[in-house]
């Protein structure tokens, strides 16, 4: 739809022919921003046959009415506002398809002997993108009055539609796609256990779609899912997006949870949550997960992920457990969180603890972890202990 320009102009007399090619000018530039604004919300698409329909009476209606309007497959689809932040959605629903930081062309349809959503490289010379767009697309796969698929693309890829019909919808409101989203959460849990393909389940792809809206309903419906009482699943994939894409909100939410909730498991999963956010206060509440929590096995991953993330508070946390916390097992995973960290801060850090640990399990932990460092410092360190 094309945005309404209004330009008024106020005066007493005629204006200049200066005055008025300012003005035409402006509305020009107004009306060409309105125009690129527009188009952004469509896809780029081939082999479709395309064509637009109104959600204004409801999203639910909306498809109610196409599916049964149609007598094959379709594709349904419509563009949301983005949540901040770099993100690229490509041919498998990852982020950053490409290693150049481009969308290639994605194939919504497979081929036989193919899965569903394969890139083809054109090779086209594409834009780069200075800024990342401010909407994404959510297309929906439609059969026998059945959603079979959700797929989340940015709007730059170029998508195939393999002769199939897509329906653009047009007047959708984020707070009612991320409704409609989560009905498919609701239906059957976010993956069943065993599942292996989890772009394709209905579940996890409507939880990913909710994470990238950027409207607050979206972090509503995220803690919803990431609640006690929700399917295990659902919590655990809930929770991941909470750290994985909504920044600030989503890093209360999680420190909310990895302090009060009753589940363990879930709580470990939460930390890895913690682990993927980019707040920097997350790695403070990693490790006061490490320093408090009462399992014994949720200190043991906090002090693993502290092991990726590097840094003396990390360092000083790792070793502090080694030394003080109650449990074998939580320092032999500190041990392990020390191999983690870049070399010229952990080695010497098992060293020391091969050294002068007064657990023998831990300082036999710390030998072997050297060993598999193959460091120069570590082979000096073996001579010396078998010198003696």
């Amino acid at each position: 739809m094309r945005p309404e320009i209004n330009v008024k102009m106020t005066r007493t007399s005629s204006p200049s022919k200066v005055e008025s090619g300012r003005v035409f000018a402006a509305y020009c530039l107004l009306l060409a921003v309105g125009c690129l604004h527009a188009a952004a919300q469509e896809p780029q698409v081939i082999n479709a046959r395309m064509r637009t329909a109104s959600a204004a009476a409801g999203l639910a209606s909306a498809f109610h009415s196409i599916q049964t309007g149609e007598s094959g497959p379709a594709w349904i689809g419509y563009a949301m506002p983005v949540v901040p932040g770099k993100h690229q959605m490509c041919c498998n629903g990852s982020i950053g398809d490409f290693s150049d930081g481009e969308c290639g062309r994605c194939r919504l349809e497979s081929r036989q002997g193919e899965d569903g959503g394969q890139s083809i490289k054109t090779g086209e010379i594409k834009t780069v993108q200075l800024e990342s767009p401010p909407t994404f697309l959510v297309l929906y796969r439609a059969e026998a009055g059945r959603i079979q698929k959700i797929r989340t693309f940015s709007p730059e890829c170029e998508l195939d539609a393999g002769g199939l019909p897509l329906i653009w919808l047009t007047g959708v409101r984020p707070a009612e796609s991320v409704a409609w989203l989560s009905t498919f959460v609701t239906a059957g849990g976010a993956s069943a256990e065993g599942e292996s393909d989890d772009e394709n389940h209905l579940g996890n792809s409507a939880l990913t779609a909710i994470a990238f809206h950027g409207d607050n309903s979206a972090e509503r419906a995220l803690e919803g899912f990431a609640a006690n009482g929700q399917p295990e699943r659902v919590r655990e994939h809930a929770a991941f997006w909470l750290g994985a894409a909504r920044g600030r909100q989503g890093y209360e939410a999680l420190t909310r949870l990895v302090r009060d909730d009753a589940d363990e498991h879930f709580r470990e999963k939460a930390v890895f949550a913690l682990f993927v956010s980019k707040e920097p206060e997350a790695v403070d509440a990693i490790i006061g997960v490490a320093h408090r929590d009462s399992s014994a096995h949720v200190r043991g991953q906090a002090l693993f992920w502290l092991g990726q993330k590097a840094g003396k508070k990390a360092e000083a946390t790792i070793t502090e457990a080694i030394e003080n916390d109650p449990e074998t097992d939580v320092k032999k995973r500190a041990v392990f969180a020390l191999s983690q960290l870049p070399k010229d801060e952990g080695v010497p850090l098992l060293i020391q603890v091969a050294k002068t640990n007064t657990n023998g399990v831990v300082r036999k932990q710390a030998m072997f972890w050297l060993g598999q460092s193959h460091d120069p410092r570590a082979l000096a360190f073996f001579e010396e202990v078998l010198s003696h």
